[in-house]
């Protein structure tokens, strides 16, 4: 018994159980801890993954127009569907992680908005005030918790409340412009042009060369890197192809060019061609700036209508060429000082050959050229119509198109075809582009040999007319953008100017001197407002605008 017990005492068999029961402890404790911090590490990815997703939501509707915070919060609130499977509270959204819906464009709460990004204090800058300055976005996710379950004290020790937050903004790049920029005609009134103020007005641009400062209603012309001087003007101002390449950047330059040689290129979208300078950029069949399907204007052809390039616009007695008729919309004798427009008779109507789309009335029956119109939302008047234009004088003078009676017969005619008794002109011009057989007919002017041509067709030699499609635009509509000039300080060539809104415009009449009641000169473009561009962002646009990109700053 003696020898057993010593032999027990010397055996050393499971001597290290004593010293692994003693450690096991801190053992276990250390791998829970590394478990617990892995779910802890795991659940602050998904919270800030969530916080990244709902700021590029919001960051893409950033876009300076109406309701940019409101629906920049619903995106941020509605897409989140984010789920955090870590986190063990008792979270009333069970997995789900949340935001609430904050539209205001303030700096406050878990949705804030910010005019800028301070790159130098790596902070946000200026609390946002308004849709138009809410430039970046800061996004804090609901807080999460998770209870610790691996470590020595079981469930007692959590991780804390623990968020996400991320900041985002808009990045842009301007491609394929048309190279036409107009200064907001009413911009110390309403410097954000409300689109709505101006569908269907008639606007009278007056061209700014760059010798000086540019001021409300000019218009000019945009650098969309493709060279500079007239010529590259009037080939983009003209040419059927894509203008420009894309510029980086939310920004515009202006650009300057010698508007009467370039107002030459705008006219070939009305099948108008004006001799050699035309033709590097239109080709000497003119088929590089084909005219528009529907070349409606108040313009006479006199002579032979295969001159390509040889027919431009005539001025004076003699030569052939388009020119205006011996008796053109609304007549010198109809003009008044005053700007009242007078009633015409339908004697004096019916002598009016041709008639084109005319401008609004306070425009043609003003004596000088910039017509007297009421000032729209507290604005200045002149340059801006009211949308007000003789739809009884465009439709009985074309009576070989329309045979109406009398107004009641044209406006239930018009409320039959559009809708509306009032449409405005680029209605009645679609209407009478997909009507070409029965709408767009020759009339015949007052002098021997004088016609009055509505389809390129019509004409020989003339390019083929542009009917929009998917991959054509209408060549009388153009996309332009509106600057405040003054606020920009436009002058000359300037750079990074902001752009307050891109519009679509209806080219209503060619650009020519009309010498009745001086209401046009050489340079101005008359254009009736379509509307906010509305392929803007769209991916594949014919005629693609702006392409804006959200991204995150931190």
């Amino acid at each position: 018994m003696r020898g057993t017990v010593r032999s027990l005492w010397r055996n050393a068999d499971g001597a290290v159980a004593p010293t692994v029961a003693l450690s096991l402890t801190a053992l276990i404790a250390a791998g829970g801890i590394a478990f617990d911090y892995s779910r802890m590490a795991s659940m602050d990815t998904e919270l800030q993954s969530a916080a990244d997703q709902a700021a590029l939501a919001a960051a893409a509707q950033l876009d300076g127009n109406a309701n940019a915070c409101a629906r920049a919060s619903a995106a941020a609130h509605g897409m989140l569907a984010n789920r955090t499977y870590m986190a063990n509270d008792s979270n009333a959204s069970g997995m789900a992680i949340t935001i609430p819906d904050e539209p205001t464009c303030d700096a406050t709460g878990q949705i804030r908005f910010y005019q800028s990004w301070d790159n130098g204090a790596d902070a946000p800058g200026p609390a946002a005030t308004s849709d138009a300055n809410a430039k970046v976005v800061g996004i804090t996710v609901d807080s999460r918790e998770a209870f610790y379950a691996l470590t020595p004290i079981v469930a007692a020790i959590r991780s804390g409340e623990m968020t996400g937050t991320a900041y985002a903004g808009l990045d842009s790049a301007i491609c394929k412009v048309p190279p036409l920029m107009m200064c907001n005609p009413n911009e110390t009134n309403d410097p954000t042009f409300t689109i709505g103020n101006y569908i269907g007005k008639g606007i009278r641009l007056v061209a700014n060369d760059g010798g000086g400062v540019y001021g409300p209603g000019n218009f000019g012309f945009l650098d969309v890197g493709n060279g500079n001087g007239a010529q590259t003007l009037r080939a983009e101002l003209g040419s059927s192809n894509t203008p420009g390449n894309c510029v980086s950047g939310s920004t515009v330059d202006s650009e300057t060019g010698n508007v009467i040689t370039v107002r030459d290129a705008l006219n070939t979208r009305f099948g108008i061609y004006d001799g050699g300078s035309l033709n590097q950029p239109c080709g000497n069949n003119g088929s590089g700036c084909p005219p528009s399907a529907n070349i409606r204007k108040d313009l006479l052809l006199v002579g032979n209508g295969n001159q390509l390039n040889k027919l431009g616009i005539v001025t004076g007695g003699g030569g052939n060429g388009w020119k205006i008729s011996s008796n053109p919309y609304p007549g010198e004798a109809n003009i008044t000082a005053t700007g009242t427009p007078h009633n015409l008779s339908n004697l004096e109507i019916a002598a009016i050959a041709p008639m084109g789309y005319p401008e609004d009335e306070c425009h043609a029956f003003k004596s000088d050229s910039m017509g007297v119109c009421t000032p729209l939302v507290g604005g200045v008047g002149n340059r801006i119509g009211d949308g007000n234009w003789d739809r009884w004088a465009y439709f009985h003078s074309n009576s070989a198109n329309y045979n109406f009676a009398d107004q009641t017969a044209m406006n239930t005619f018009l409320q039959s075809t559009f809708g509306t008794t009032t449409p405005t002109r680029y209605q009645v011009y679609q209407y009478e582009m997909n009507n070409p057989g029965s709408r767009l007919l020759q009339q015949n002017g007052l002098t021997a040999g004088s016609v009055a041509h509505s389809k390129p067709s019509d004409l020989s030699g003339e390019p083929g007319g542009v009917t929009p499609g998917a991959n054509t635009i209408d060549r009388r509509v153009l996309t332009v953008a509106v600057i405040n000039c003054a606020a920009e300080d436009v002058r000359g060539h300037t750079v990074g100017m902001d752009v307050t809104k891109f519009i679509d415009i209806f080219l209503v009449q060619p650009s020519l001197a009309r010498s009745i009641g001086a209401r046009t000169d050489n340079s101005d473009v008359y254009v009736e407002v379509i509307g906010t561009t509305q392929n803007a962002n769209d991916e594949g646009a014919v005629q693609l605008v702006k392409k804006s990109v959200p991204y995150l700053i931190q």
